[in-house]
């Protein structure tokens, strides 16, 4: 009997603590605290983040630069690959082609920093060892993205102030002009014409819920650099 009994009160004990236990459970969540909402909406991608989103294909690149003031130009083409990444917070962007007949490829990635309000990007390319950094904002008047910051200049082994602007010509037409300061006086270094190539249509905007979005169909590669000549 003792047996029974002691089985009896395991079971009354259960029962009785089940409400309990439910109760526990559906306790409303916890509301998050102000420094926690403040970095989900740092995480979250939003209209400036659909802007970039724009941009995400494969484009034709005319380059024309002028390594100091009153040179010639040198010209050159390349092709372009961008890409929202990480869920679309930023645009990373691939360049192949040549310089001076010299395989050249470049890196960049552009964010919308949602605390600064502010574009911030980071370019890096075969033809150096540095990373420049700007950052700036769009002019809605203008539909241009406006941007400072510096770069190494190897000269002088000092950092070179930069800025570049961004014309949004169209869906399909976009301009790059960089102007460099050099003995205290600022001129035009590089312009670049982006033209959409033939079937590369931008994927869908990023979702503003932070989830990531899949293109409808794949990105192609972007043709690999020229072989070196030995």
């Amino acid at each position: 009997m003792k047996i029974k009994h002691t089985v009896c009160s395991l079971l009354l004990l259960s029962v009785t603590g089940m409400p309990s236990f439910a109760q526990e459970t559906a306790k409303p969540a916890k509301e998050p605290t102000a420094e926690e909402k403040a970095w989900m909406a740092y995480a979250t991608p939003g209209k400036a983040h659909e802007m970039m989103a724009k941009s995400a294909g494969m484009w034709s690149e005319e380059v024309t630069m002028w390594m100091a003031p009153g040179t010639e130009p040198v010209k050159s083409n390349s092709n372009c690959n961008n890409r929202m990444i990480m869920g679309g917070r930023y645009l990373e962007g691939r360049s192949r082609g040549t310089f001076n007949g010299m395989p050249f490829e470049g890196s960049s990635i552009t964010a919308y920093d949602n605390a600064k309000k502010k574009y911030v990007s980071t370019w890096i390319d075969n033809m150096g060892t540095g990373i420049m950094v700007s950052e700036g904002t769009y002019n809605e008047e203008t539909k241009t993205l406006e941007m400072s910051g510096s770069c190494m200049d190897p000269g002088t082994g000092k950092d070179m102030k930069t800025r570049q602007t961004i014309k949004f010509i169209d869906d399909n037409n976009q301009l790059m002009t960089m102007y460099m300061t050099s003995n205290g006086s600022e001129f035009k270094s590089m312009e670049i014409k982006l033209t959409r190539r033939v079937g590369s249509t931008p994927p869908p905007p990023p979702s503003t819920d932070g989830k990531p979005v899949r293109p409808a169909g794949k990105t192609p590669d972007v043709p690999p650099a020229p072989a070196e000549k030995k």
